[in-house]
């Protein structure tokens, strides 16, 4: 047991976010290595990462999760320290990897939880392993990758391409889709805090990201959304355009038993744009499941 990534977090966060003793072993699942930390205790809550992250990019939560739950955050293939193999990725590969890991630790059933892409494959789990799956958190996510979705992913991979480094894509091109223009106005250090954050991570390869990014133009689960059982909680930011609220009903009416939150005043990234209002809101329906 050991503290993990402390010293690689900027001083802002290490002095926001509680740390404790986390584990952090590897495993094999699915025929690839996952790297992942555990904190806290209680029932088990599965943190899947969104687009270009690692494990670290819930710290904001997990400060506050652990308190009530067994948290687990992993990297998903491509990305951190888990392999990265060559190949084409889909987002139900990927749900794929994540409830094979699930049975290499030993985890019958946990809560799954996400944001973008990490919401999406949490539908996928709910979808195609519904008694692994205890509740589904899905932030952002979207049914299918339509034409204005497929137009933003291939700007990504545009500019990545052009400054030949992921962490700067995301800090110059991604960063303006997640966070709105009065955050930016009202709370630089935020915004600079945060982009200390990607910088101090290990940096996702061009070719990890341009097949993770492949997995979400590819991204098709409408027909399968009947197929959730687990009470759902969807959520999206009010002024995101990205996976906007015109997702909200198709998501809605098409997992029965859902919940529908919508943060005002906030982009794709409500979990850092206000941080204690989404802790609240997530975790209080976490506890209800």
């Amino acid at each position: 047991m050991r503290l993990r990534g402390r010293s690689r977090l900027p001083a802002p966060i290490r002095r926001t976010v509680r740390f404790e003793e986390v584990s952090v072993p590897k495993v094999k699942a699915n025929n690839i290595t996952i790297n992942y930390e555990q904190q806290g205790s209680g029932d088990p809550l599965i943190l899947i990462p969104f687009l270009t992250a690692d494990h670290a990019c819930y710290a904001f939560q997990v400060a506050e999760y652990s308190r009530h739950f067994t948290c687990i955050s992993l990297d998903l293939r491509g990305t951190g320290e888990s392999d990265k193999p060559e190949g084409a990725y889909s987002t139900e590969l990927l749900a794929d990897d994540v409830a094979a890991f699930m049975r290499s630790v030993g985890i019958s059933q946990a809560h799954v939880s996400g944001l973008s892409l990490g919401a999406v494959i949490g539908m996928w789990m709910a979808a195609k392993y519904p008694d692994m799956v205890r509740s589904v958190s899905a932030h952002s996510a979207w049914p299918k990758t339509d034409a204005f979705v497929k137009t933003a992913i291939e700007c990504f991979q545009i500019v990545a391409k052009a400054l030949e480094s992921v962490p700067e894509m995301v800090i110059r091109a991604l960063f303006p889709w997640c966070l709105t223009p009065d955050l930016y106005a009202a709370k630089p250090d935020h915004i600079q805090t945060l982009a200390d954050f990607v910088r101090s991570r290990p940096a996702q390869s061009l070719a990890s990201f341009m097949q993770q990014s492949n997995a979400v133009l590819a991204h098709d689960m409408e027909r399968q959304l009947g197929r959730i059982t687990a009470p759902t909680q969807i959520t999206f930011g009010q002024r995101d355009l990205l996976t906007s609220t015109r997702f909200a009903d198709r998501l809605k009416n098409g997992i029965r038993n859902s919940e529908l939150v919508i943060f005002e005043g906030c982009a794709h990234a409500a979990l850092y744009e206000k941080v204690e209002e989404f802790n609240s809101r997530t975790l209080e329906f976490l506890q209800k499941h």
